[in-house]
């Protein structure tokens, strides 16, 4: 059993290992140049809030599909909105890095939150250290969809990447 719990861990990390090819070369160019709020956390905590982050709902994932007996129709819901909301989560970077598409990030984290929102209470029956798992989660998205807003609001000139 030990190789499906380093599986579901592992496999949130793979969007992120994706996520960051685009990031690193964006982060001290464009990103640099926008307007963000002064209360944002430096740039170095970023990679390690991820990689916790991934690896805490990684395993809960794990959770709540080994209480469930694996892929079974029970299980059909609560890691159907998991696998929504990990598919949100990794298209938020290429959108925001890569695109430079402020506004579709912005409505990408807020379905992404509600998705968020949604996995979390259907597991809550299912496992509820699961649950509680993601809630890290849900704080450092309450702070990105905050930041997310706020570049957003900041940045009016910042279209779509330009070619």
């Amino acid at each position: 059993m030990w190789t499906y719990a380093l599986g579901f861990t592992a496999l949130p990390h793979l969007g992120g290992f994706l996520g960051w090819i685009i990031t690193r070369k964006e982060v001290p160019t464009w990103y640099e140049a926008l307007k963000k709020p002064s209360w944002r956390p430096p740039n170095k905590i970023f990679p390690v809030a991820w990689t916790t982050l991934y690896t805490s709902m990684g395993y809960a994932s794990y959770l709540v599909w080994r209480d469930l007996g694996g892929f079974s129709s029970k299980a059909f819901v609560p890691l159907g909105l998991y696998g929504a909301q990990l598919v949100l989560n990794w298209a938020w970077t290429p959108i925001f890095f890569g695109a430079h598409n402020l506004k579709l990030a912005l409505l990408d984290i807020v379905a992404l939150y509600g998705l968020v929102l949604g996995t979390m209470y259907s597991w809550y029956p299912i496992n509820k250290t699961a649950t509680a798992l993601m809630l890290p989660y849900l704080a450092w998205l309450t702070l990105a969809s905050c930041l997310t807003y706020c570049i957003w609001r900041d940045n009016p000139e910042q279209g779509k990447k330009k070619e």
